[in-house]
């Protein structure tokens, strides 16, 4: 009998997201890529990529959930490679650009302009396959999308986010943005002739930027006003797979969260039981709701975040997960800092309330175990499947 196995790789992303699924068994490996983190994390990502087997460089599904810097730089420059060097091979990608939400009125920003151009240059034209090439959306009534990977392991993601008022919202950012880089809205050979001056992207461009070095457009995006209406506007799921799940929340709003996972539970049901969540926004407080608590019962939370912009997470929101999980939690953190080595479990008190993980001494990235057969979430033990102590350091080594 195969052993089926499901784990989520939180890569050491700094600031952003970069988060690497695998499921399957030993005869095969499926893998979904949500989002790239921010440019100087690059590196990281192909590290990752790199550690794909010879000759299998599918994935089944490219996940860009917004256009924030910290998800989607690391995919622009992914995609920049021209098409017969791409390091892997996606089924599908999910993104809402200009030509998905066009029917609506809801266009994006300038690096989702680029995003776009991208796509449509490298072969990928007709994206969002899962959804008719439409925009990915919630429905104001009816069921929630529940898309089946188009494959016999039953891999199954459920959209919670976003619903359509949070596209419209992010629309009016969109136009603002692209106006001031004298761009028209889905405008890709403008967006393309654009792309091709920003020499960050290129391929073989020396990558070792920090948080410093970025452009002052850059810096002006990650900390702008219009952040909530991107943050709103993210692509975010309910993944399951051989009896286990996990929620994948990207920044998404609390709101719009809270209101699917009410659409997926049954008459006398609660609360949405799942392995693990991977936190919106970082652990940021403003993406973390005591109604959301209370709709979710699961023993794992995920912080992706070093804390080097924002300061991520912040201590309500850690707070909020520890007194509020029905379940006692476990942390887990891709990195450790100064704004969450304070949650170190070590007293007699902290233990009995919850249990924390971080990354081995001078590595980051991190894999909770996988989510596999029996009754809970358990240590790995497979091939494909690595304990946390030899994961981070193969991390460290690349």
């Amino acid at each position: 009998m195969t052993q089926p196995f499901f784990t989520v790789e939180m890569l050491p992303a700094r600031h952003g997201d970069a988060l690497w699924i695998e499921y399957g068994d030993e005869r095969r490996t499926r893998r979904i890529l949500i989002d790239g983190g921010p440019l100087h994390a690059w590196p990281d990502l192909a590290a990752r990529i790199g550690k794909l087997p010879a000759g299998d460089q599918r994935i089944e599904l490219l996940v860009i959930t917004h256009v924030d810097t910290d998800h989607i730089e690391g995919i622009i420059r992914l995609l920049a490679l021209p098409r017969a060097k791409w390091p892997l091979e996606p089924m599908d990608i999910w993104f809402n650009g200009y030509r998905q939400i066009e029917a609506q009125k809801d266009l994006g920003g300038r690096e989702g302009e680029f995003l776009s151009a991208l796509i449509h240059r490298r072969a990928f034209d007709e994206w969002n396959r899962a959804f008719g090439r439409n925009a990915v959306v919630v429905p104001g009534k009816g069921p929630l999308p529940r898309i089946a990977l188009p494959d016999k392991d039953g891999m199954v993601l459920t959209l919670l986010s976003p619903d359509k008022a949070k596209l419209t919202a992010m629309g009016k950012r969109w136009r603002k943005d692209v106006a001031q880089w004298e761009l028209d809205p889905g405008d890709l050979d403008a967006a393309w002739a654009q792309l091709v001056d920003e020499a960050k992207f290129h391929p073989g461009a020396e990558l070792t930027l920090g948080p410093e070095d970025l452009t002052a457009q850059l810096r002006a995006q990650l900390k702008g006003a219009d952040a909530s209406a991107a943050n709103g506007s993210s692509i975010a799921f309910l993944a399951e797979y051989a009896g286990k799940s996990c929620l994948f929340l990207a920044d998404a709003h609390m709101k719009t969260v809270c209101a699917s996972i009410r659409r997926l539970l049954a008459p006398g049901q609660d609360a949405l039981r799942v392995d693990a969540v991977k936190l919106a926004h970082h652990g940021s407080r403003n993406n973390l709701t005591p109604e959301f608590m209370q709709l979710v019962d699961a023993e794992h939370f995920l912080f992706s975040s070093n804390g080097d912009k924002f300061k991520h997470p912040d201590r309500q929101a850690v707070e909020a997960v520890i007194h509020g999980a029905r379940r006692k939690p476990t942390l887990w953190f891709n990195y450790r800092s100064a704004f969450n080595e304070r949650w170190e479990a070590g007293s007699q008190a902290a233990n009995a309330a919850y249990a924390t993980r971080y990354p081995a001494p001078g590595a980051a990235g991190i894999t909770p175990p996988s989510p596999c057969t029996g009754s809970s979430i358990t240590a790995a033990t497979s091939p494909q499947d690595m304990a946390i102590s030899s994961w981070v350091t193969s991390l460290k080594s690349t």
